[in-house]
């Protein structure tokens, strides 16, 4: 079981990204594991807009927790930080 992280065509800046569980690998995926065994699964055509990209966990809102991306590829993002452009 892992986490799917993904980007597709739309938002308000060109791409946005997409997150859901899944219960394995697909045959093309790239596999990304961190030391305490949690997974990244992410589709070869994603990889390209995602390379390099720093997934993080924030925790320090208290009214929310969020996954937080740091992405090389991203020019700009929009202010929901949800979308961006490549």
């Amino acid at each position: 079981r892992g986490l799917r992280l993904g980007a597709k065509a739309g938002g308000c800046s060109g791409f946005e990204y997409v997150f859901g569980w899944e219960g394995a690998a697909r045959k093309d995926d790239a596999v990304f594991a961190s030391e305490d065994g949690a997974k990244v699964f992410v589709d070869p055509r994603s990889l390209k807009l995602l390379d390099g990209t720093v997934l993080d966990f924030d925790e320090n809102n208290l009214l929310a927790t969020s996954f937080t991306l740091k992405n090389p590829h991203a020019k700009s993002t929009c202010g929901c930080g949800e979308s961006f452009t490549a």
